[in-house]
């Protein structure tokens, strides 16, 4: 990474040495590789701290940089691609998911839970918790929400807990006839339990996709996923389907 000259450039310094600092990020890092610290790298290109920071922040808030408690900031690897198209009907856990389970708990369901399955209050819901990595790292944190009377012959006897009883509250989905689902996608702030799942402080930006998922003309099961906004983009598929809402969408707690 070489020295430039950043008083005769008329846009914001910042933002100039935003771009020289990419390009070197390209040529001369690897994904992974941890940057020098501010000191070095202000007095390397003769810019303020200030400076400095609001161009690593831009690269930050672009993907192109993380930066990790403990290590510091680093090169990023490529964006995820979520595909949020509605052309692939398929449950969760089916083969090719990418999705690791971590447990499973079974509650009445609150009144954000209600409103997201459109089903009665106090039913039992199976809520499974999972959690997508990409090189290494948490991306994406999933609550999946399932009412008892979708999967009725589940036993508590066979899995009772943890990631065996994920899985097989996963494997009774894959009974029924899915027949579609519907999808939609909003930007949120990290709460508590989603930064700490995905190291990111509370308040971080975050995509969060909401899928319900469709049998016999009832909500069989719906899944929130909050997905790190600074590693994942959006993806549509082949359908290019996207649909614009003015209405906020629920999201539940864990």
């Amino acid at each position: 990474m070489g020295t430039t000259q950043l008083e005769s450039v008329p846009e914001p310094k910042y933002w100039h040495l935003k771009n020289v600092l990419g390009e070197a990020l390209d040529s001369d890092f690897a994904v992974g590789e941890i940057l020098p610290n501010e000191r070095e790298l202000a007095a390397r290109f003769g810019v303020a701290r200030a400076t400095l920071r609001q161009a690593l922040e831009q690269l930050e808030l672009e993907g192109r940089l993380q930066r990790r408690r403990g290590v510091g900031t680093t090169v990023a690897p490529p964006r995820l691609g979520v595909d949020v198209s509605t052309v692939r009907h398929e449950w969760p856990g089916a083969t090719q998911d990418s999705w690791r389970p971590l447990d499973s708990v079974t509650a009445p369901a609150s009144a954000a839970v209600v409103r997201l399955l459109e089903t009665d209050t106090g039913e039992e819901i199976h809520t499974v918790r999972r959690i997508r990595v990409s090189h290494g790292q948490s991306v994406a944190a999933e609550l999946l929400h399932v009412p008892s009377s979708s999967v009725p012959e589940l036993s508590a006897i066979d899995a009772p807990s943890g990631p065996a009883r994920a899985r097989a509250v996963l494997r009774e989905l894959q009974r029924l006839g899915l027949d579609g689902q519907k999808r939609a996608v909003e930007l949120g702030s990290a709460r508590a339990d989603d930064a700490r799942e995905l190291d990111r402080l509370p308040g971080a930006p975050v995509l969060v996709v909401t899928t319900r998922y469709v049998v016999e003309g009832r909500i069989a099961a719906v899944s929130v996923a909050t997905y790190r906004a600074d590693t994942c983009r959006l993806t549509f598929g082949d359908s290019g389907d996207l649909e614009i809402s003015d209405q906020p969408q629920e999201r539940e707690a864990s």
